[in-house]
């Protein structure tokens, strides 16, 4: 096993708490899904948020997918001007097998912060 790190980001319509936790848990899914990860695969999670968001902390999602053993934080992003606004974004540490191909997961108006993924999206 090796200890790998992934990237992953999604956006929301509005600062609100139920958009937040099913946008969290979309892209959780997601990631799980594409990484063939289970929760207990995380080592941790690091969660940050746009400055236009605060009704909820994302790892409340991630504690209801079962990561109730990994040590999850969330922060704030930088607030550059002029950046996509209502962004969650995600740093998972996880073990796999050696040679796993890790894939990165951009969500809904996230996809425009990677465009050079859009092709493995």
């Amino acid at each position: 096993m090796r200890l790998y790190a992934l990237r992953g980001a999604t956006t929301v319509d509005a600062n609100d708490r139920d958009q937040i936790l099913v946008a969290t848990t979309e892209l959780l899914r997601e990631i799980l899904e594409r990484n063939a990860l289970a929760p207990e695969d995380a080592v941790s999670c690091i969660f940050t948020m746009t400055e236009d968001l605060d009704a909820e902390f994302p790892a409340v999602a991630a504690r209801e997918l079962g990561f109730n053993a990994v040590p999850l934080l969330c922060t704030r992003e930088i607030p550059v001007p002029g950046s996509l606004p209502r962004v969650i974004r995600i740093l998972m540490h996880f073990y796999a097998e050696h040679g796993h191909e890790t894939k990165h997961v951009y969500l809904r108006e996230a996809r425009k912060l990677r465009a050079d993924l859009s092709g493995a999206q």
